[in-house]
């Protein structure tokens, strides 16, 4: 049919139509086959990135690209735990996933997640486990359900198999100026979801300078329809609200954010903010999936979780059923790449922190070569920065606002005058790092 020509799909939705589900499955179908180009794929993105889509539309895209591949049934595993997962709408240094899905695997639930690569100027938890030497990201589908069994928890990238559709579109919108769009956000995020077979989904919708959403009303939006979508998906599903008006953690770069990941998981060191955020979600989780009556047990399971190491263990025989080698818990060095260059960013003046350009900071890391500029790009990831500084706290000559590991010495002084631009000093607080949750009860069209 005539309508169903992909360049009528993209005319009647620029023209500000709406899309039948039909329209909807042909363009996902031709998305997926190769009859859409990824000139037409991009002109679709921009269409939607400025008309929008009805809660109708977005339900239909998602379903779509969740059934242009194979949609998995843990139902013959017989696992014996809820298959359960945590998504994040992307920052900087936001490097939870590595950290709760071994915690939620040592609390006894199981967890498939299928993660994405860096979008703009934020990371991807697939790049940062990319980092690590000899990690499969993208398995077949029975090894991911083997490693699952017996780890209880497998993090990897969409594969062939596992919503394809979204996978092609993905790397369109990255380098398109489409990211930031509530209803490509959430067919993206949830499509990948119900391919895995999730039955229940925590996601943590970030605000700030670093997010996607930079007010706290676009993150609420984002977040309301992410839940109403997944609920009306028969997938539980409820966000949290987080801020990234700083780096979360005190790393940026994916071997230093996995480094970081991995220090928190074995106690040598912990930030109490990416503490914090972790526990949250993961309790707001463990209720939602029925694992736990209350938040205040939840939280109590988890924290033991990880003081005895119990998650730190399910991290190590996941990485070790993914390829990747056996001690990497006791010897990270061996095994994530290390940056030649070391350089510290200093401050413009000397005082405390009031505010933070976090997407300047995304942006920097992208310069030195850990993000991607198009979207069959090569990442390095040995760049990045550590020891970031947050708001309120001191800087100086001698304390510098982060430490730049980079390629070579020019990158590395770029970097840095970028990152001393994004920091204004005087008088400043940071706002709650928790600013609300949204559930199914709590918002139209979720069921």
């Amino acid at each position: 049919m005539a309508s169903e020509l992909p360049q009528e799909i993209i005319r009647k939705k620029r023209d500000g139509g709406a899309l039948s589900p039909d329209q909807i499955k042909a363009f996902i179908q031709g998305l997926t086959n190769g009859a859409v180009s990824e000139g037409q794929a991009a002109a679709f993105a921009m269409a939607v990135f400025l008309r929008g889509m009805s809660r109708a539309e977005c339900v239909a895209l998602t379903d779509a690209m969740a059934r242009s591949g194979e949609c998995l049934d843990w139902s013959g595993e017989k696992l014996g735990g809820p298959v359960i997962d945590k998504h994040s709408t992307g920052g900087i240094g936001d490097k939870v996933s590595l950290i709760l899905a071994p915690l939620l695997a040592a609390c006894g639930a199981f967890v498939p997640m299928i993660s994405g690569r860096g979008l703009g100027h934020t990371g991807g938890t697939l790049d940062k486990l990319d980092a690590i030497l000899g990690y499969r990201s993208t398995p077949d589908i029975a090894t991911l359900k083997r490693v699952v069994r017996e780890a209880g928890c497998a993090i990897i990238g969409q594969t062939a198999e596992l919503a394809p559709a979204d996978r092609r579109f993905y790397a369109i919108r990255d380098v398109t100026a489409t990211v930031e769009s509530v209803p490509l956000i959430t067919a993206s995020i949830l499509s990948k979801k119900l391919a895995a077979g999730l039955d229940a989904l925590v996601m943590d919708v970030k605000f700030g300078s670093g997010a996607f959403a930079s007010t706290l009303e676009s993150a609420r939006e984002l977040g309301s329809s992410i839940v109403a979508v997944g609920n009306g998906a028969r997938m539980k599903t409820t966000a949290l609200l987080t801020d990234m008006n700083q780096v979360l953690g005190r790393a940026a770069g994916n071997a230093l954010e996995t480094l970081e990941a991995i220090e928190h998981l074995t106690g040598r060191a912990r930030d109490p903010r990416l503490l914090e955020v972790t526990l949250a979600l993961g309790a707001a989780l463990l209720v939602l999936c029925g694992l736990v009556p209350g938040e205040g047990e939840a939280r109590k399971r988890l924290e033991n979780a990880l003081a005895s190491g119990a998650a730190a263990e399910r991290f190590a025989r996941m990485v070790a059923g993914l390829g990747g080698p056996k001690d990497l818990l006791e010897h990270p060095d061996k095994y994530l790449a290390k940056a030649p260059v070391v350089v510290p960013a200093l401050p413009q003046g000397e005082g405390r922190v009031g505010e933070i350009d976090v997407r300047a900071l995304g942006l920097a890391i992208v310069i030195l070569g850990g993000g991607r500029m198009r979207a069959d790009g090569v990442i390095d990831p040995a760049v990045g920065l550590t020891s970031v500084k947050g708001i309120g706290e001191s800087v100086g000559r001698d304390r510098p606002l982060a430490m730049v590991h980079a390629r070579d010495k020019a990158s590395a002084e770029r970097a840095a005058a970028a990152i001393a631009a994004a920091y204004r000093l005087g008088a400043g607080e940071a706002g709650p790092l928790i600013a609300g949750e949204i559930r199914a009860d709590t918002v139209r069209g979720a069921r």
